[in-house]
């Protein structure tokens, strides 16, 4: 579709919508009547007409609405019959190319092969709340914590006008929970590859702050413009927001002291530009975002101190992204990467002994290509990277064998991933995943100082992803 027949569709929406095929099964494709390809290449990677509709607040709709509106004509009310609800089921089996040492301190080899059934259960509420204002909204059952928890959440409210050049602005407010998680495109860090994993993996010990280190622990509130489906910006703050915190003194759910670890001094702003182009049947998009995270340790360190001022730990992140897409009848190809740096000024964790140096630096690095045949076969390549400066107090050598420590004091891990795909439905994902480290934690033989190779945490994922 053309760049300028979006806005006319997203303006007719509600004329149009009605005649479309609904051959697609969750929330959105319930609300608004359209098939899952409208919005996604292969989920969850958005089209640009899914990203149009992210940035319109989730409104567009086909459902019956129930109506209020005032004598003078003014409307009060506009709600979905039919609640825009679907689910989301994830089970998979996890192997490594080496087992684990048993926890229990004893000599002997944790099971291998790990069966999630279910890894991840959903419940989202993704539409149209009221006019101007919508939603997406999701609950998960994950099996490591056999909780529900609140997961990414994004509460918009999104307005258009077309301006006298025929040129289109789409200007909103988003409140959400993951920085990153309101951006438009797949290459920042909340809706990046890859889009399903193992959670009974070997971990690296290092991760920038932007890239989800604070998903589902904050609250943000940003404001947002996109001009003529090209240019967009986006500035916003974010403040600590915990789940299932209690406060020692009060017993209640706040206000967080220095018993909560990293907790945000003041606000954590947050930035985004990008330009996206289209031509024929391609779209290219470039930008930059980043945030700052002042934060207060904890453990014991109080939250307001009346020493020791300024004793807080500062990640500034700066990142880079492009995404290129080809959308054709048959075939589907996109690449995405990102590059982010992080400054790290450590004065709380190096006053307490927690680094070994008071400044330190972080870069992590992913290109990822797809392809996809007709929607049905397909599959991914992606290269991943972090590196970072030497801390052996930050990333230290245990004293007990542990998988997930480091016997040189670096957070180097680069990696890659391949991954195999079938979707007998728009809505069923069958995969096979495969995550290779030619080195973990800064060594690729002996990394632990317990004789494990970075190899050893190769990891075969095998999932099915059911959405409906």
């Amino acid at each position: 579709m053309a760049r300028t027949t979006i806005v006319s569709a997203l303006l007719a929406a509600s004329l149009s919508l009605a005649a479309l095929p609904a051959n697609a099964v969750p929330s959105f494709a319930r609300q608004t009547g359209l098939s899952c390809e409208a919005c996604h290449t292969v989920f969850p990677e958005l089209t640009h007409f899914g990203r149009m509709f992210k940035a319109s607040g989730y409104i567009l709709t086909s459902l019956p609405q129930v109506q209020g509106v005032t004598p003078e004509k003014e409307q009060r009310l506009a709600l979905n019959q039919v609640p825009p609800l679907s689910l989301m089921v994830q089970v998979a089996n996890t192997s490594l190319a080496k087992s684990l040492p048993d926890s229990s301190g004893l000599h002997g080899r944790a099971q291998n092969g790990t069966v999630a059934f279910p890894q991840q259960v959903s419940l989202f509420y993704a539409g149209k709340i009221a006019p101007k204002l919508g939603v997406f909204g999701q609950l998960t059952y994950s099996n490591s914590s056999g909780t529900i928890q609140i997961d990414n959440t994004d509460l918009r409210f999104a307005d258009l006008v077309v301006l006298p050049d025929e040129k289109s602005l789409i200007y909103g407010l988003s409140l959400n929970n993951n920085p990153t998680l309101s951006d438009l495109w797949n290459g920042t860090p909340a809706f990046s590859y890859p889009y399903q994993s193992s959670n009974a993996n070997v971990s690296p010990l290092a991760r920038t702050a932007i890239d989800g280190m604070f998903a589902q622990t904050v609250a943000g509130l940003s404001a947002y413009a996109l001009w003529n489906e090209s240019a967009y910006a986006e500035l916003g703050a974010y403040r600590s927001a915990k789940q299932g915190y209690t406060n020692p003194v009060t017993g209640a759910a706040g206000p967080l002291d220095g018993t909560a670890s990293n907790v945000i001094q003041g606000v954590a702003p947050y930035w985004r530009v990008a330009y996206e182009q289209q031509w024929d049947l391609h779209s290219l998009e470039i930008g930059a975002y980043g945030a700052t995270f002042k934060l207060l340790p904890g453990g014991g360190t109080p939250a307001s101190p009346t020493t020791l001022q300024g004793a807080t730990n500062r990640f500034k992140d700066v990142a880079e992204d492009v995404q290129y897409q080809f959308l054709g009848d048959n075939n589907l190809f996109s690449l995405a990467a990102t590059h982010i740096h992080e400054a790290q000024t450590l004065d709380a964790s190096f006053m307490a002994g927690a680094s070994a140096n008071p400044k330190n630096d972080l870069t992590t690095s992913r290109v990822t290509g797809t392809y996809f045949y007709r929607r049905k076969w397909g599959g991914s390549a992606s290269y991943f990277s972090t590196t970072g400066s030497v801390d052996s107090v930050l990333y230290p050598l245990g004293s007990t064998p542990g998988v997930t420590t480091s016997a040189n004091g670096s957070p180097d891990t680069p990696g890659w991933i391949v991954e195999a795909d079938y979707l007998p439905w728009l809505n069923v994902k069958l995969s096979v995943q495969y995550t290779g480290y030619t080195k973990f934690n800064g060594g690729r033989n002996d990394y632990d100082g317990y004789g494990r190779k970075a190899g050893d945490n190769n990891t075969l994922y095998v999932a099915a992803w059911l959405a409906y």
